[in-house]
Parts: C-alpha cells; sequence; structure tokens
C-alpha cells in the first residue's frame, strides 16, 4: 500500500459520499482540501481529507474506505499516516465532527481524540435528509480534539 496526495479533480466522489452523504457540503470543501489517498495495485482504496483552518490547526473533514477494502486497517493507515504529517509539518491539533455513537466515535477515540463540545441538532439542521447509523438518527454532532503539541512532546 502506497499513500500519496491527490489533487481535488482526482479525488472519487462515490468514495466521499460513503462518509459525507451531502455532495454539495463536499463540493464547498473539497477544493481547498489536502486528500491522501491509500493505493494498492494502482486503486484508490480509501481517502482522507483535511481542511487547513488556521496555520496550527486542521480539521478532518471525511475519511472513507470502499466496503470491499474495509476491516483491513486502510481507514487506521490513512489516519496514522495525516497525523504523522500533521505533526512533521507542525500542525498543534487536529478536530473533526461527527455523531455522537456509532463506529466513528470509538476509531477516532483509539486514536487519541477527545470531546471538545457537542453541537445539539447539527444533523437535523444542516442536511435536507435524515441520517441513520443502527436504526437511530443522527441529531447532535461532537466535536473531537487531538492535541497534537501532547504527541510530539511524547
Amino acid at each position: 500500500m502506497e499513500f500519496k496526495f491527490l489533487q481535488p479533480n482526482e479525488t472519487p466522489m462515490d468514495l466521499l459520499l460513503l462518509a459525507d452523504p451531502d455532495e454539495s457540503v463536499v463540493q464547498e470543501y473539497l477544493p481547498q482540501s489536502k486528500i491522501l489517498a491509500a493505493i494498492s495495485e494502482g486503486n484508490i482504496e480509501g481517502i482522507i481529507v483535511f481542511l487547513e483552518t488556521s496555520e496550527s490547526k486542521l480539521e478532518l473533514m471525511n475519511i472513507a474506505v470502499y466496503p470491499q477494502y474495509q476491516k483491513k486497517g486502510i481507514g487506521s493507515q490513512l489516519l496514522k499516516e495525516s497525523i504523522q504529517w500533521a505533526l512533521l509539518h507542525r500542525f498543534s491539533s487536529i478536530e473533526l465532527g461527527t455523531g455522537t455513537f456509532g463506529y466513528q466515535l470509538a476509531f477516532y477515540q483509539k486514536a487519541g481524540f477527545r470531546v471538545d463540545k457537542i453541537l445539539k441538532d447539527h444533523f437535523l439542521n444542516n442536511y435536507p435528509a435524515p441520517i441513520f447509523e443502527l436504526g437511530i438518527q443522527h441529531k447532535d454532532m461532537l466535536r473531537l480534539k487531538l492535541d497534537l503539541d501532547n504527541m510530539a512532546a511524547q
């Protein structure tokens, strides 16, 4: 597996939509984003998308792996590679928004992300169609943060 940065026009929209079902939202952040792809035998298997929100902060906007490649550690490898890249480029933190339950929350917490705040009714107010997982509708968003300064000091 190799990791390669892509241009926005090289990024498969169908893959991005696995993690964020609103294409108009994806189209808003994609042009300014850093996009790292996991590629094997010439095929993109997964991607992670970051936005630089300040000189010292990144926001993880999207991470997705095609279903046929899931459960093989590709998402974890993408996140690990991205964290190393962020440390190398001296970013102080990575932030993200996710639902209040589900496998994504555990995935990020295993990587060291901590809950920073809760945005009540975010998914109700910002998405045209309800988003369900495990038969439960997502309503609130958790904002998570990874403090890279603490990681660099260790």
